[in-house]
């Protein structure tokens, strides 16, 4: 190994023990990135045009991630200022009549909405609509952020199916079709889900009981009211509400259907959900505001950008750090001839550790759990698929298993579930629990699906 492979793995190792440490890795990307520059460059000016170049690579290669996050969220937006999005959920809180059943409907809503608009702009919908019949009807207020949070941050996130946004960043590091990586992670992410929200309504069994037995939805349902209110904005086009629901959910179904009978993956994919959320913000917003659409469009356009950048921003000096290590895309940061860092290493340690067995799935395991003490989620993947497709010596099955396994540890570790510096604190806010009690909740039902989620993979999917 050259100097520069040193550096590539001390800056990784740099930034594992950031992780661990519950610090961000920035600086150790960026530093990293400059260093690696300045010895393959050889010049001031070439560290300091690595830095901009690998993150602006990556802003390439990840700007559709950015793109329909952003468009989803002010999509949502401009027919939430109807009501149109409550009209969306309303017809489940007729459902809740028990706890267990209450308990069902929000792990199926919290995973519908997610699934298009994302866990972070679905927690406030859920908690504002759902969660207070859901306490009425017996389930403990803890119960209900365990259910949010496997549902959303966890199996909705890790699998990513329809946004994309997961596995089409590890298919990128690790240099495989999306659509593969996009099918094991969905396969993925529903056992380590459903294995997690069984055994976590079977641990809280008892606690269920009790407080469906002592009565005490009553007593607490006025005092979270409150605490689960979205911020108040007063309602405009009503009238128009009910169209918007029929045609956001006709249009989604549509999208999805168009999906899987055209086999639209990938890029395609993201363009025609983007598209279809742009016309249906575009329409909605002529209708509330007429010629007032002119001017209030660019503020939910604006308004879903900044909450993309907000989610992902800090992904870029890290996918361009990691992007170092990815022999197709490390030409555009130091020019041609440069190695895949990252590649070349995985490559030796795949020479000692064979990458189809339990001992590179389960080290991939671990490596994703780590990866994910930084409460992002997504900051990991970049190393995670890069790490799989060099240990995959060309093997795509075996590329995309390790991958899903590293998105899987990543996403239900950082993305929401047992980490509470994460966005879990949204759940627990919203719902008025301890976040650290709901991390605690968590631990070990996530700790058995991604257990049980990787012995599948190496089984049946390598």
């Amino acid at each position: 190994m050259t100097t520069a492979h040193w550096i590539y793995a001390i800056g990784t190792v740099s930034v594992l023990v950031a992780m661990l440490f519950r610090r961000n890795v920035l600086i150790p990307c960026i530093v990293s990135t400059f260093l690696i520059g300045l010895l393959w460059k050889g010049s001031l000016v070439g560290a300091v045009t690595a830095v901009f170049n690998s993150q602006l690579t990556a802003l390439v290669e990840l700007g559709n991630i950015f793109l329909i996050i952003g468009l989803m969220f002010a999509m949502l937006k401009s027919i939430s200022v109807t009501g149109a999005d409550e009209m969306l959920v309303a017809p489940m809180k007729k459902l809740m009549t028990s706890p267990l059943i209450s308990y069902v409907v929000l792990v199926i809503a919290t995973y519908i909405i997610s699934l298009f608009f994302w866990p972070t702009p679905a927690v406030p919908l859920i908690g504002a609509l759902l969660v207070p019949a859901a306490i009425e009807a017996g389930l403990p207020p803890m119960a209900a952020a365990v259910a949010m949070a496997l549902a959303g941050q966890g199996m909705a996130l890790s699998g990513d199916m329809v946004i994309q946004g997961a596995p089409g960043l590890s298919a990128k590091a690790a240099g495989i079709p999306v659509s593969i990586m996009t099918t094991y992670g969905a396969i993925l992410s529903l056992i380590t889900g459903i294995i997690a929200i069984v055994i976590a309504y079977y641990m809280m069994r008892n606690e269920i009981k009790f407080f469906k037995r002592e009565n005490l939805g009553e007593s607490l349902i006025g005092e979270l009211k409150p605490e689960m209110k979205m911020k108040a904005e007063a309602h405009r086009g009503q009238a128009y509400a009910p169209f918007l629901m029929w045609l956001t959910v006709i249009s989604l179904i549509a999208v999805v259907y168009a999906m899987f009978r055209f086999n639209i993956t990938g890029g395609d994919a993201s363009a025609l959900l983007g598209g279809t959320a742009v016309l249906i913000m575009t329409i909605a917003t002529i209708l509330v505001d007429g010629i007032k659409s002119l001017d209030t469009i660019a503020d939910y356009l604006t308004d879903g950008v900044v909450f993309a950048f907000k989610v992902m921003g800090q992904i870029l000096p890290i996918a361009g750090f990691f992007f170092l290590g990815n022999p197709e895309v490390v030409v555009r940061i130091l020019g041609e001839g440069a190695p895949g860092f990252l590649f070349d290493m995985g490559q030796m340690l795949a020479q000692s550790i064979p990458p189809q067995g339990f001992l590179a799935a389960f080290g991939m395991l671990i490596l994703g759990i780590i990866g994910g003490l930084d409460g992002s989620g997504f900051s990991g993947l970049p190393m995670s698929g890069t790490l799989a497709g060099a240990m995959a010596g060309g093997d795509v099955k075996v590329a995309a298993a390790l991958a899903a396994i590293g998105q899987m540890s990543n996403i239900w570790s950082g993305g929401g579930t047992i980490v509470a510096w994460s966005s879990l604190i949204a759940v627990a806010g919203i719902v008025g629990v301890p976040v650290m009690d709901l991390a605690r909740k968590n631990l070990i039902p996530v700790l058995v699906g991604l257990v049980a989620s990787t012995i599948v993979a190496v089984l049946f999917l390598m």
